[in-house]
């Protein structure tokens, strides 16, 4: 008797847990959001579309957890991959990753055009926009952070001050730069008003 009350109570508890068909619901559900998660951290089309596809795998295949946590499980696990894929580190910048990020930017003034706010994320080197994307964007607690990324307390909030300080002053530049747009257009259209009456 005890042992059917047991098999009961394990069987029962199976339906708690997400299946595969739970983290594909989720990953398609949700999936124009995970892609900008990932894209946000691992900063590459084709590194975000790797995380992605893995992230996907590894919540199939990893450890069982509860079907309420199938979302935040299927973030952790895009975070994780990033993290492995880019392998982030709060070092200095050498003269290859500058040039790569001088290469980063030049593709990036299409997507500046379409979103400032991406673009300014994606302008920060790596470390930065992971501590940024984790700590801010994703409200992972600095232990958390500083546990995922194999780092000290202090490297995550001093990278999450750069970050921020880094994209208010892209924003401002923008933000100076749409309004004399504005200004030049307005000024334009004032032209086109006065010579267009007799």
């Amino acid at each position: 008797m005890r042992l059917l009350h047991t098999n009961r109570i394990t069987t029962g508890s199976l339906n708690n847990y997400a299946t595969s068909n739970d983290f594909c619901r989720v990953f398609t559900e949700e999936m124009s959001n995970l892609y900008l998660l990932c894209f946000l951290l691992t900063g590459d089309h084709e590194k975000a579309e790797q995380c992605f596809v893995n992230g996907l795998e590894n919540s199939v295949k990893g450890n069982p957890v509860f079907k309420e946590w199938a979302r935040s499980w299927a973030r952790r696990m895009i975070v994780e991959n990033a993290i492995r894929i880019i392998a982030p580190r709060p070092t200095h910048a050498s003269a290859t990753a500058l040039a790569a990020d001088l290469e980063l930017n030049r593709e990036l003034q299409t997507v500046r055009d379409k979103d400032a706010v991406i673009a300014s994320v994606l302008d920060l080197p790596d470390f930065e926009r992971f501590a940024f994307v984790l700590s801010v964007l994703e409200r992972y607690p600095d232990h958390d952070c500083s546990i995922l990324m194999g780092c000290t307390l202090q490297e995550i909030r001093d990278r999450r001050t750069r970050a921020l300080q880094q994209i208010a002053q892209s924003y401002a530049k923008n933000a100076v730069a749409g309004g004399a747009a504005l200004i030049h257009s307005a000024g334009h259209s004032a032209e086109t008003v006065v010579y267009s009456e007799p």
